[in-house]
């Protein structure tokens, strides 16, 4: 009889404790972070996984990977660098494969933010080289934006805008100007305090 009772406080115990541990999350989609990522002297390492993009004048296609960082000289105003890495295909010519770097400032816009986004403007000057072709060009970016946190440090980002080049290919200067659209990341670091 000791036994039936002992058994069955153990069985009413462990069905309590199972029940007990049943846990139901959800991902986190957004977070409230207001102006704490975008303070001065924090940092951004990110960049964009995919920028696609079309050309008016040589009628091509191209995509690209930009790892980015950045540093908060004020609240809301980062100056970094990003690499330029990029395949472009054109009509009825040989692929280019491009390679280059470039300054950028970007501006986290105070107004139309929520507290788990902000939008951004964003302007970049650099240089770039080519396979095939010889020499530096010149390589022109304007950019808005919109980064959503995700999590206290970690934003989504899309960004669209007007992107200009001028290269050298196989002996012949080509300019080339044209809309892009790029998705990408960003991981805000705090600096010290």
């Amino acid at each position: 009889m000791k036994k039936l009772i002992l058994s069955t406080i153990l069985a009413f115990g462990l069905l309590a404790s199972t029940q007990a541990q049943t846990v139901s999350t959800t991902p986190q989609s957004s977070a409230n972070v207001g102006m704490a990522p975008i303070k001065a002297g924090n940092w951004m390492v990110g960049g964009s996984v995919g920028n696609i993009g079309y050309s008016f004048e040589g009628k091509s296609f191209g995509i690209s990977l930009s790892p980015r960082a950045g540093y908060f000289v004020a609240d809301g105003l980062a100056v970094g660098a990003q690499a330029l890495l990029g395949l472009q295909t054109q009509d009825e010519q040989e692929n280019v494969w491009n390679y280059g770097i470039a300054p950028f400032v970007r501006y986290y816009f105070p107004g139309g933010s929520s507290a788990s986004g902000r939008f951004f403007g964003q302007g970049d000057v650099g240089i770039e080289g080519s396979n095939p072709g010889d020499g530096v060009s010149l390589k022109l970016g304007a950019n808005v934006g919109y980064a959503h946190f995700v999590t206290n440090s970690v934003a989504l980002e899309v960004m669209a805008g007007y992107n200009y080049s001028k290269a050298t290919v196989s002996g012949v200067d080509n300019s080339q100007n044209g809309l892009g659209v790029s998705l990408g990341f960003q991981i805000y670091l705090p600096g010290q305090k």
